[in-house]
């Protein structure tokens, strides 16, 4: 059932050092200690799926797909001081970001 409410942001990271494990792990490492901000109900850290079709982009390294209750939780989210620890300690390890915001539609 959807919830008119829920605010989705997802975003993608390209490693600076494509290709780097111990970049990928560390960055990875950041998101999960990231979680625990409080105001996030759901959250899934993904990489490319073996999946090979016209329309799917598989270029990025990792994923961060995150659920909130309403686009307040998420505004609070971007000032909580656990993720601007999280980009003052990681940012070193991407060389660009996407992200991708969603409210329902319905």
């Amino acid at each position: 059932m959807a919830n008119s409410n829920v605010f989705v942001h997802h975003v993608y990271f390209w490693l600076a050092n494509e290709g780097n494990k111990e970049d990928k792990k560390a960055l990875i490492a950041g998101l999960k200690k990231l979680s625990t901000v409080k105001t996030i109900k759901f959250f899934h850290i993904g990489e490319p799926a073996a999946t090979n079709r016209e329309v799917i982009d598989t270029s990025y390294d990792v994923s961060w797909l995150l659920f909130f209750d309403s686009k307040e939780d998420q505004d609070s989210y971007q000032v909580d001081p656990d993720h601007l620890q999280f980009v003052a300690d990681c940012k070193h390890l991407w060389k660009e970001v996407v992200v991708y915001d969603s409210v329902s539609a319905v």
